[in-house]
């Protein structure tokens, strides 16, 4: 059965056709969540909410366009509300002076000279990020979002998104020199 023809039974609230549908895309769309949670718990109760809330708004797919991506837009929609609520919950406990407004490197090329560390492990630095810096860090890199439209749909200056992408960027680098340090003091040992 082909995307078109699931998405017409899911229309239908068919559950056999709902199965199949999160099968396929259920492994894409936890890369997403993984991308956007700290935690694998997170992750897989953001892959169940997000299958839930395109199920019961699969009417409003129209066609037009790819289906992964309006399934993609769902799950990094809810990873937003869920930063958002997580933002509010803990606004006394943030810092609003943090953010430097002088902080604008874009450049990214150098964090991905990586490929001595495995994938797994650059996610999971990734992961590690506190929240704001990861949520941006996540729309820049894999979303291709300018700062502009970050800043817009979080709520925050388009310096804070720049400065907590720069610092997000520092944070990797730092990280990805000193597992590299480590892999060639091994070698360097073994030799």
């Amino acid at each position: 059965m082909d995307d078109s023809q699931l998405i017409i039974a899911c229309k239908k609230q068919d559950r056999n056709a709902q199965k199949v549908l999160y099968e396929r895309y259920a492994p894409v769309m936890m890369a997403v969540c993984v991308r956007y949670c700290r935690e694998e718990d997170m992750a897989l109760d953001l892959l169940h909410d997000g299958f839930i809330r395109a199920f019961t708004q699969i009417g409003s797919y129209t066609g037009k366009g790819s289906f992964e991506g309006w399934l993609r837009r769902i799950f990094v929609n809810l990873a937003l509300e869920s930063f958002r609520k997580e933002k509010q919950k803990n606004r006394f406990l943030e810092e609003y002076g943090y953010m430097l407004a002088n902080e604008t490197d874009d450049d990214v090329n150098d964090i991905f000279d990586i490929e001595d560390i495995p994938r797994e492990e650059v996610l999971e630095m990734i992961r590690d990020l506190p929240p704001g810096y990861r949520t941006v860090f996540n729309l820049f890199i894999f979303e291709e979002m300018s700062h502009r439209e970050i800043a817009q749909m979080l709520g925050i200056k388009e310096a804070a998104s720049r400065s907590q992408f720069f610092r997000a960027k520092t944070i990797l680098k730092n990280k990805i020199r000193a597992i590299l340090h480590l892999n060639n003091d091994k070698y360097n040992e073994q030799r």
